[in-house]
């Protein structure tokens, strides 16, 4: 009997957006985004969709996929994606990372949207998990900007009814320490606020900016040094009493699993657009829900595909603990799929509703597709 969901051809489509507010991190500012979206066509006629976190250098991602991995699927089973995941990564040898993971990430995304419409279900019933049907959402981000600007998105999320925020500091640490107690005396202590510092510091550094934020009841202290610095995560859990997350600039589960298992993490963030997609991402989520860590998707500067994604496993995650829901504009994100997931302009009571319709539970915009497109 032939399967409906042999796959027939995959396609790449490398986008760029130009944002209408730079965005501003401790790396520096970001005026245009890129990302790119995986088309999966079976010979039953079906197609799911992916994407790929391709921040910088999309077309070169796109045509790595269609030469190197798309082979690697023609005539194969869309059923079989943990073989077809593996089938993928030895197309280079090396440790696990960089643009093969990632262009795998949005070919698994558009196979799990395959699944779901085959199944006439939605992704996150397919991961058998608890069944949420809103998440919980945090505002992000502030940026590390002058302090008007970050007085005025403070007061924007606020206004738009979060309780949880999230701002962006970087050097020097003086400014750091002093923009996150201004953000506390603006929001008050009922409101939940974090920090991310896109690893800006070294351990010592960071200390004195984790000491500012255990004063001021900070929730979390996301990627304070760099992600391969373990010793310098493990001296940080040890001196601080506020929660360590990380996990975004990780690709496979392996990467964090001794923090995780050592619980010198307390929250585990990887993108499912970069962290192999939802097969690997799954796999790090029921990793951290075995050793009671918090999980929360990272979504950053992502389309709107990978919002989806990321909402699924919000819906399913045993210990999922929050939804990172951007409050920027990013065409990306809100033009390029319907209906919107998500999006700010979703958010209800401080939470986000999960899609309910069958695979993702999006569709793309062609118009946005083309309009949004890099000249190859």
């Amino acid at each position: 009997m032939s399967d409906p969901l042999t796959i027939r051809a995959v396609a790449a489509h490398p986008l760029r957006a130009t944002l209408p507010t730079v965005q501003r991190t401790s790396q520096g500012d970001w005026p245009a985004l890129e990302i790119v979206v995986v088309e999966v066509t079976t010979e039953s006629g079906l197609t799911g969709i992916g994407e790929c976190l391709a921040r910088r250098g999309a077309a070169g991602y796109a045509r790595f996929l269609r030469d190197a991995l798309a082979p690697k699927l023609i005539g194969r089973s869309a059923h079989d994606r943990r073989a077809l995941w593996n089938a993928m990564r030895g197309t280079l040898t090396g440790r696990d990372g960089g643009m093969l993971v990632e262009s795998i990430a949005g070919i698994d995304i558009a196979l799990w949207d395959l699944a779901g419409q085959a199944a006439g279900q939605p992704v996150w019933r397919l991961l058998g998990g608890e069944g949420r049907g809103r998440v919980m959402a945090y505002a992000s981000s502030i940026n590390w900007a002058e302090e008007a600007r970050m007085e005025a998105e403070i007061a924007g999320a606020l206004d738009r009814g979060f309780r949880q925020i999230k701002l962006k500091v970087g050097q020097p640490v003086a400014k750091a320490v002093a923009h996150v107690r201004r953000a506390r005396r603006q929001a008050g202590e009922g409101i939940g606020l974090s920090v991310d510092a896109n690893w800006a510091y070294d351990a010592d550094d960071a200390l004195r900016v984790g000491k500012a934020l255990a004063e001021e009841d900070y929730l979390w202290f996301e990627e304070p040094v760099r992600p391969d610095d373990h010793a310098g995560y493990r001296r940080l859990a040890r001196h601080l009493p506020v929660r360590l997350a990380a996990g975004e600039s990780d690709f496979v589960a392996r990467q964090s699993a001794d923090l995780v298992a050592e619980h010198v993490l307390g929250l585990v963030q990887p993108d499912v657009a970069r962290s192999g997609g939802i097969t690997e991402t799954w796999r790090i989520a029921e990793h951290a829900a075995l050793h009671g860590v918090a999980y929360a998707p990272h979504v950053g500067w992502s389309g709107g595909i990978c919002a989806a994604a990321s909402l699924h496993l919000a819906a399913a995650a045993e210990s999922f603990l929050t939804f990172e829901c951007m409050v920027f504009d990013n065409p990306l994100r809100q033009a390029l799929t319907a209906p919107l997931a998500g999006d700010v302009s979703r958010l209800e009571g401080g939470m986000l509703a999960v899609p309910d319709r069958p695979g993702l539970g999006v569709t793309l915009d062609p118009e946005a597709l083309a309009r949004h497109a890099i000249a190859e």
